[in-house]
């Protein structure tokens, strides 16, 4: 269904964008001027590294999106694989500060990296422990609106919240089943409140916490039913507070509204190749040919394992991040939608 129009809220799928620039696509923020950055991790063997500790293709990628197909632009890689400065093993979350300075996190190096808007690395924080202020596996990072930077620190079970220049400030969660705890979990949202809301990858939840830490509340509950979740990946608001969540194990995105109630589920609908994809198929005609013996391309409309989900408050849009696909999929939140009518 390319139009949900459904408790007061109508969703239009857009396009897809993807292929050449954007292997496995793990996380997604949104600079100035329909800038996009995203972390890319291809899985490519390295000898004698298990490969799911690698990604030799790391890197972050900007892009520009515009709101039609085909209106996409590679604008520059930024980093690579590697231990030195600038360089990543296994990044994992990306954010923005209000400079448009990119912060990103390594799961494997636990440390947090800080490059401008033109991919000069600036700087890097963050170490390996379970005291404040270290690392193991840090996922997820948001900045808030007064530049502090909120990291999920995953296998330490817990959130922690730094200055941008990584002095530490505080933390939550713990791990545990109960309210507020957390079990390895993975991807972050602020809203305009800077309510932190956490994806809880293996409680099967999203829960909400106030800007100090304090529990608000959860979405869903484990399991593949209307609402439920299994091993969500990540979350995000936007501006009604609505909230999405990457339904990682499920291939699907869970809508919830500010109540916690559910609201609807996106599978993917990308029915036309993205452009860079296109370019990709169209340059080998035996994929030409395969691709027209098919019966039905209709599973690969739909998303497998999307592991970021992200807003776009300039645009009012939805950006998930088709992981296993290579692609985004972007849907508009219309709001403004009025219903045809048919004059006899």
């Amino acid at each position: 269904m390319l139009t949900q129009t459904i408790l007061g809220r109508v969703y239009d799928y857009s396009h897809a964008v993807g292929g050449l620039y954007l292997p496995q696509i793990v996380g997604v923020a949104f600079g100035e001027c329909d800038s996009v950055y995203t972390i890319s991790r291809p899985t490519d063997a390295i000898s004698g590294v298990p490969w799911n500790k690698t990604g030799v293709g790391a890197k972050i990628v900007k892009i520009t999106i515009g709101d039609v197909p085909g209106d996409e632009e590679h604008i520059l890689d930024i980093g690579r694989y590697g231990d030195a400065d600038g360089e990543f093993i296994w990044p994992a979350g990306i954010a923005l500060d209000s400079n448009e300075n990119i912060y990103v996190t390594d799961e494997w190096m636990n440390r947090v990296s800080v490059f401008d808007s033109e991919g000069n690395f600036l700087k890097h924080w963050g170490e390996g422990g379970q005291n404040d202020g270290q690392f193991n596996h840090p996922a997820g990072i948001d900045i808030d609106t007064e530049d502090n930077a909120i990291v999920v620190d995953s296998l330490n079970h817990r959130v922690q919240k730094f200055t941008k220049d990584g002095n530490f400030l505080g933390e939550w969660g713990g791990f545990g089943e109960g309210q507020g705890e957390l079990n390895s979990p993975w991807g972050i949202g602020l809203d305009d409140q800077n309510n932190v809301y956490v994806a809880d990858h293996k409680n099967h939840l999203a829960q909400k916490f106030s800007p100090d830490g304090e529990y608000l509340m959860a979405f869903g509950s484990e399991g593949t039913g209307r609402g439920q979740l299994t091993r969500p990946s990540d979350v995000t608001v936007d501006s009604d507070g609505d909230v999405y969540v990457c339904d990682w194990a499920n291939d699907r995105v869970q809508v919830y509204g500010p109540d916690g109630d559910f609201i609807t589920t996106f599978i993917g609908d990308a029915q036309e190749l993205a452009k860079w994809h296109k370019q990709t198929v169209d340059s080998n005609i035996d994929v030409i040919k395969a691709r027209r013996r098919v019966y039905s391309l209709e599973p690969e409309w739909r998303f497998a394992m999307p592991t970021a989900v992200e807003f776009d408050h300039a645009r009012n849009r939805l950006m998930v991040a088709d992981t296993q696909r290579g692609r985004i999929q972007i849907y508009n939140k219309l709001n403004n939608y009025m219903e045809p009518q048919f004059n006899l």
